[in-house]
Protein backbone atom coordinates (compact mmCIF):
# COMPACT_ATOMS: atom_id res chain seq x y z
CA UNK A 1 0.00 0.00 0.00
CA UNK A 2 2.63 2.41 0.69
CA UNK A 3 3.97 2.25 -2.78
CA UNK A 4 0.58 3.07 -4.30
CA UNK A 5 0.18 6.05 -2.09
CA UNK A 6 3.89 7.62 -3.07
CA UNK A 7 3.25 6.62 -6.55
CA UNK A 8 -0.68 8.80 -5.83
CA UNK A 9 1.54 11.80 -3.82
CA UNK A 10 4.55 11.98 -6.81
CA UNK A 11 1.83 12.55 -9.24
CA UNK A 12 0.27 15.18 -7.03
CA UNK A 13 3.99 16.75 -7.23
CA UNK A 14 5.50 17.13 -3.65
CA UNK A 15 7.13 20.73 -2.61
CA UNK A 16 6.40 20.18 0.62
CA UNK A 17 7.01 17.51 2.78
CA UNK A 18 3.95 15.29 3.31
CA UNK A 19 2.40 14.57 6.71
CA UNK A 20 1.38 10.95 7.52
CA UNK A 21 -1.09 10.86 10.67
CA UNK A 22 -2.02 7.38 11.81
CA UNK A 23 -5.23 6.77 13.74
CA UNK A 24 -4.27 4.94 16.49
CA UNK A 25 -3.86 1.93 17.88
CA UNK A 26 -3.71 -0.39 14.61
CA UNK A 27 -2.74 2.34 11.88
CA UNK A 28 0.50 3.39 13.58
CA UNK A 29 2.35 0.18 12.50
CA UNK A 30 0.74 1.14 8.47
CA UNK A 31 1.50 4.79 8.97
CA UNK A 32 4.98 4.23 10.08
CA UNK A 33 5.65 2.69 6.73
CA UNK A 34 3.72 4.85 4.88
CA UNK A 35 5.72 8.10 6.01
CA UNK A 36 9.08 6.05 5.40
CA UNK A 37 8.36 5.35 1.86
CA UNK A 38 6.85 8.50 1.47
CA UNK A 39 9.44 10.65 2.74
CA UNK A 40 6.84 12.12 5.24
CA UNK A 41 6.42 13.23 8.73
CA UNK A 42 4.84 11.61 11.35
CA UNK A 43 2.18 11.42 14.03
CA UNK A 44 -1.06 10.96 15.75
CA UNK A 45 -4.49 11.97 14.68
CA UNK A 46 -6.31 10.44 17.71
CA UNK A 47 -10.03 9.44 17.12
CA UNK A 48 -12.90 7.19 18.98
CA UNK A 49 -15.90 5.08 17.83
CA UNK A 50 -18.54 5.43 19.21
CA UNK A 51 -20.28 2.11 19.21
CA UNK A 52 -24.24 1.10 19.80
CA UNK A 53 -25.55 0.10 22.92
CA UNK A 54 -24.39 -3.49 23.73
CA UNK A 55 -22.92 -3.91 20.28
CA UNK A 56 -19.47 -1.70 21.23
CA UNK A 57 -18.39 -3.13 18.08
CA UNK A 58 -20.62 -1.38 15.63
CA UNK A 59 -19.81 1.99 15.38
CA UNK A 60 -22.53 4.06 14.64
CA UNK A 61 -20.43 7.33 15.24
CA UNK A 62 -17.28 8.78 15.88
CA UNK A 63 -14.98 11.26 17.44
CA UNK A 64 -11.71 13.39 15.95
CA UNK A 65 -9.53 15.25 18.73
CA UNK A 66 -11.65 18.44 20.04
CA UNK A 67 -14.01 17.59 17.12
CA UNK A 68 -17.65 17.25 17.59
CA UNK A 69 -19.47 13.86 17.63
CA UNK A 70 -20.07 12.48 14.13
CA UNK A 71 -22.86 10.13 13.53
CA UNK A 72 -24.06 7.69 10.94
CA UNK A 73 -27.65 8.75 10.41
CA UNK A 74 -29.02 5.50 8.68
CA UNK A 75 -27.43 3.46 11.49
CA UNK A 76 -28.83 5.51 14.25
CA UNK A 77 -32.88 5.02 12.55
CA UNK A 78 -31.70 1.35 11.96
CA UNK A 79 -31.11 1.05 15.22
CA UNK A 80 -34.06 3.74 16.78
CA UNK A 81 -31.50 5.77 18.56
CA UNK A 82 -31.07 9.30 18.72
CA UNK A 83 -27.71 11.05 19.09
CA UNK A 84 -28.67 12.28 22.83
CA UNK A 85 -29.41 8.22 23.69
CA UNK A 86 -25.72 8.17 22.89
CA UNK A 87 -24.75 11.27 25.25
CA UNK A 88 -22.93 9.08 28.33
CA UNK A 89 -21.11 6.91 25.31
CA UNK A 90 -19.60 9.97 23.61
CA UNK A 91 -18.65 11.58 26.87
CA UNK A 92 -16.63 8.15 27.69
CA UNK A 93 -14.92 8.19 24.53
CA UNK A 94 -13.77 11.49 24.62
CA UNK A 95 -12.29 10.60 28.48
CA UNK A 96 -10.40 7.69 26.70
CA UNK A 97 -9.42 10.33 23.55
CA UNK A 98 -7.74 12.97 26.00
CA UNK A 99 -5.90 10.21 27.80
CA UNK A 100 -4.80 8.77 24.55
CA UNK A 101 -3.53 12.53 23.40
CA UNK A 102 -1.86 13.09 26.80
CA UNK A 103 -0.08 9.70 25.87
CA UNK A 104 0.66 9.77 22.61
CA UNK A 105 1.61 13.69 21.80
CA UNK A 106 1.80 14.86 25.34
CA UNK A 107 2.27 18.67 25.42
CA UNK A 108 3.03 18.91 21.57
CA UNK A 109 0.91 19.73 19.33
CA UNK A 110 0.49 18.42 15.98
CA UNK A 111 2.51 19.42 13.03
CA UNK A 112 1.62 22.58 10.86
CA UNK A 113 -0.82 21.46 8.05
CA UNK A 114 -1.35 24.45 6.22
CA UNK A 115 -0.32 23.84 2.56
CA UNK A 116 0.54 20.44 2.67
CA UNK A 117 -0.47 16.58 1.52
CA UNK A 118 -2.01 14.81 4.44
CA UNK A 119 -2.58 11.30 4.06
CA UNK A 120 -4.80 9.42 6.89
CA UNK A 121 -3.98 5.77 7.63
CA UNK A 122 -5.53 3.26 9.44
CA UNK A 123 -5.30 -0.59 9.42
CA UNK A 124 -8.89 -1.31 7.83
CA UNK A 125 -11.83 0.28 7.45
CA UNK A 126 -15.20 -1.19 7.93
CA UNK A 127 -18.05 1.02 8.65
CA UNK A 128 -15.71 4.15 7.86
CA UNK A 129 -17.52 6.35 10.73
CA UNK A 130 -14.24 6.39 12.71
CA UNK A 131 -12.44 7.69 9.30
CA UNK A 132 -14.92 10.00 8.33
CA UNK A 133 -14.95 12.37 11.80
CA UNK A 134 -10.86 12.12 11.23
CA UNK A 135 -11.14 13.55 7.59
CA UNK A 136 -14.25 15.70 8.28
CA UNK A 137 -12.33 17.30 11.12
CA UNK A 138 -8.85 18.02 8.73
CA UNK A 139 -10.99 19.55 6.35
CA UNK A 140 -11.39 22.40 8.48
CA UNK A 141 -7.40 23.12 7.91
CA UNK A 142 -5.87 24.98 4.52
CA UNK A 143 -4.76 21.30 3.52
CA UNK A 144 -3.29 20.79 -0.29
CA UNK A 145 -4.94 17.78 -0.31
CA UNK A 146 -6.49 14.88 1.90
CA UNK A 147 -5.82 11.54 1.00
CA UNK A 148 -7.51 8.67 3.33
CA UNK A 149 -5.25 5.51 2.81
CA UNK A 150 -5.57 1.65 4.35
CA UNK A 151 -4.80 -2.06 3.20
CA UNK A 152 -8.58 -3.05 3.40
CA UNK A 153 -11.69 -1.55 3.38
CA UNK A 154 -15.34 -2.59 2.95
CA UNK A 155 -17.06 -0.77 -0.55
CA UNK A 156 -19.37 0.54 1.39
CA UNK A 157 -17.01 2.53 3.13
CA UNK A 158 -14.71 3.63 0.11
CA UNK A 159 -18.21 4.58 -1.73
CA UNK A 160 -19.39 6.98 1.69
CA UNK A 161 -16.01 8.25 2.28
CA UNK A 162 -15.62 9.80 -1.17
CA UNK A 163 -16.71 12.84 -0.59
CA UNK A 164 -14.60 13.86 2.48
CA UNK A 165 -11.37 13.04 1.06
CA UNK A 166 -9.66 13.87 -2.06
CA UNK A 167 -8.57 10.39 -2.69
CA UNK A 168 -9.19 6.91 -1.08
CA UNK A 169 -6.29 4.33 -1.13
CA UNK A 170 -7.19 0.70 -0.65
CA UNK A 171 -5.46 -2.23 -1.81
CA UNK A 172 -8.77 -4.67 -1.25
CA UNK A 173 -12.01 -3.70 -1.40
CA UNK A 174 -13.91 -7.15 -0.67
CA UNK A 175 -17.51 -7.78 -1.84
CA UNK A 176 -17.44 -9.69 1.89
CA UNK A 177 -15.89 -7.46 4.31
CA UNK A 178 -16.59 -8.99 7.46
CA UNK A 179 -14.22 -7.63 10.51
CA UNK A 180 -11.12 -6.09 9.56
CA UNK A 181 -8.84 -8.79 11.67
CA UNK A 182 -9.69 -11.12 9.37
CA UNK A 183 -7.37 -9.93 6.19
CA UNK A 184 -4.68 -10.20 8.58
CA UNK A 185 -1.83 -13.37 9.35
CA UNK A 186 -1.24 -11.27 12.52
CA UNK A 187 -4.06 -9.12 14.14
CA UNK A 188 -3.23 -9.15 18.28
CA UNK A 189 -4.35 -6.22 19.60
CA UNK A 190 -1.63 -3.48 19.91
CA UNK A 191 -0.84 -1.55 23.43
CA UNK A 192 -0.12 2.03 24.60
CA UNK A 193 3.36 0.68 24.71
CA UNK A 194 3.55 -0.71 20.98
CA UNK A 195 2.04 2.63 19.82
CA UNK A 196 5.54 4.51 21.91
CA UNK A 197 7.92 2.03 20.61
CA UNK A 198 6.67 2.64 16.90
CA UNK A 199 6.31 6.23 17.30
CA UNK A 200 9.65 6.42 18.82
CA UNK A 201 11.52 4.65 16.26
CA UNK A 202 10.25 7.38 13.88
CA UNK A 203 11.37 10.74 14.26
CA UNK A 204 8.67 13.22 15.03
CA UNK A 205 8.70 16.36 13.70
CA UNK A 206 6.53 19.23 14.25
CA UNK A 207 7.85 21.56 11.50
CA UNK A 208 9.49 20.31 7.89
CA UNK A 209 12.86 19.00 7.45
Amino acid sequence: MAQTVARHVGHLGVDRRPLVLALPRGGVPVAARVAETIGGDLDVLVARKIGAPGRPEFGVGAIAEDGPAVFDPGSLRALGLSEEDLAATVAREREELDRRVRRYRGRRPLPEMAGRIVVVVDDGVATGVTARAALRWLRQRPLRSLILASPVCSREADHALAADADAVICLRRPQHFGAVGEWYVDFRQLTDADVDRVLAAVELSGSER
